[in-house]
Formats: structure tokens, sequence, C-alpha cells
């Protein structure tokens, strides 16, 4: 009887396994499929699909940005891009990274930037760089420049009498670290950071909507102020006037789709998929093992190099 029930152990087991194995291999499938130009549309069409990535919150990193405006932009079948972007802006380098893949699509397919609520700073850079700027009146954008904000901890420091030792190789590695005040040698290095910095935004964004708004024009209201989206329009930082769908149909045109334009999304990860059917799957062998005593065979079986915890 024991041997019956360890028996039928097993084979839930194998068919367990089993399917874990076909699932992974549908989703390297799918994956691989999804990865490259296939079907007829792509064989013999140049396809109706607009590509959608979404920027949203704080911008602190660009890889999947840059990996799903990258996929996009290698599939015949897409034929424009909608960037929709609904953001206070963030760091410098993502941005610029963003902005840089933004103007090579731009020589193989439209992009066209749809601003949500915000679209301002860092959010704004990457938008300006778009072949079309689309935003609603009330939309939060502009906000050209650059902001350092240092916390200055000395006094508590001091008020608690705790004792700071900085041990350091070269005369400014501890600038900003808010242990002591700034000098005023460290302050014009940081104010001459930010300068460049914000030269490089004006310039990118003179760049970028080239055309559209003069560089000198563009300097005198890049002093990190906000505007409405109306507003905005009205200096050139923004091209027309509409939500999400209207960008959609400006993205349309602009990439030649005659008809009704099929919106695609980047697809979910399947390593997350894969990790929670490997989780999922563990925990039902575990359940399986337990219940029928074969966790009790298995180190015979196996030998006692398997340990269970």
């Amino acid at each position: 009887m024991k041997k019956s029930r360890a028996g039928k152990s097993i084979l839930v087991i194998v068919l367990l396994v089993a399917m874990a194995v076909v699932a992974g291999l549908a989703a390297s499938l799918v994956s691989e499929t999804d990865s490259e130009s296939s079907g007829l549309t792509e064989l013999f069409g140049r396809g109706n699909k607009i590509g959608v990535v979404k920027l949203e919150g704080a911008i602190t990193q660009s890889d999947e940005t840059l990996k799903q405006l990258r996929k996009f932009a290698k599939k015949s079948s897409v034929r424009a891009i909608v960037l929709r972007i609904n953001s206070p802006g963030g760091a410098v380098a993502p941005a610029q990274e963003i902005y840089r893949e933004i103007g090579k699509i731009k020589e193989k397919k439209p992009v066209v930037a749809s601003m949500e609520t915000v679209g301002a700073s860092a959010a704004y850079y990457i938008a300006s760089n778009a072949d079309r700027v689309v935003s609603s009146k009330g939309t939060i954008t502009g906000s050209i420049g650059v902001i350092m904000m240092l916390t200055d901890l000395h006094q508590l420091i001091e008020k608690i009498g705790v004792n700071v030792n900085v041990i350091k190789a070269g005369k400014f590695k501890d600038i900003g670290t808010g242990v002591r005040p700034l000098t005023e040698e460290e302050r014009k290095i940081l104010v001459s950071f930010a300068d460049e910095i914000h030269e490089q935004f004006i310039s990118d964004v003179a760049e970028g909507r080239k055309g559209k708004i003069d560089k000198e024009k563009l300097r005198t209201i890049a002093d990190g102020r906000f505007f409405s989206g109306e507003k905005a329009k009205e200096m050139g930082l923004v091209d027309d006037m509409g939500n999400f769908y209207d960008a959609v149909k400006i993205a349309a045109a602009m990439g030649g789709i005659k008809t009704e334009p099929e919106l695609v999304y980047p697809k979910k990860k399947w390593e997350s998929y894969l990790e929670f059917l490997a989780d999922s799957t563990s925990g039902i062998l575990s359940g399986v093992m337990e219940r029928s005593g074969l966790i009790r065979l298995l180190p015979a079986l196996l030998g006692d190099s398997l340990i269970f915890r």
C-alpha cells in the first residue's frame, strides 16, 4: 500500500515538473516570437500599430524605458511611438539617455510625446526631443532648470555633541556631506556644476525644438518656472492641445496609418511569470511529498547529500 502511494506521488511530481517545463518552453517561444518581426503583417505589410511607452513618476533610471523604446523601434509593424508622460522630472543622466534614444528612433519612425498631469523638468527634457509634443491646457510643464539640495547638519551635530571624523584623499571629496558648512570655494564649484548642467538642458531642448522656439527666447524662460500646457504652446514648448487619443491620432497620421491604429504596449516580463510558476510548483511538490510520506523516502532514493530543512 505504501509503495502504491509513493508511486502515485512520484507520478504526480513528474507530471507537475513536465507542466512547468512545457510552460517554460511556451513562454520562451512567445518571448522569441515577440522579440522578432513575425507574421504576415511583418512579412507583407507595414502594419497599423502604434507602440505606447509610459514614463511615470520620478525619473531615476532609464533601462526599462530604453528597452521598450528600442523594442518598438525595431518592429516594422509599429509605425509610430507615443511616449505617455506623467512625471515631475528626476535625475539628469537617465533623462539624457532617453532623450538620445528618441533622437535615434526619429530617424526611422515618428515619436509623439503625450503629457498627462505633469511633464516638467527632466520629463519635459525628454519630451522636447519628440517629433510632436501634445498636452492638455492644464498640464504642468516647463520647469527648465537644475536644483541641488544639500542638507546642512553641522549645527545639529554640534548640538547633540556628536563628533564626525572625516578621512579623505582629495580636497573636495567631502563636499556637500553636510557635516560642516560649505566653504565659498566649494559653493562656487557646485554653482558652476549646476550652471553647466543647466546649459546642457537649454541646448538640448533648443535642439529638440529647433524651428519651434529660438534658443535665446528659450533661455529667457529657462529659469525653473513651470507653465500650463496652454501657455507652453504659446511659447513654443508644446505643439498641440489634446489628450492621449489625440496624440495617437497625430502619431498615426505621421506614421502613414490610414486605418484605425492598433495600440500595443510592452508585454509583461515572462521571467516574473516563470518565477511565480516555479514558486507555485515548489509549494505543490512540498505539499504532495509531505502528505504522501515521500519526503521520508527521498533521502534513501537520492542519497544522503540531499538535506531538507
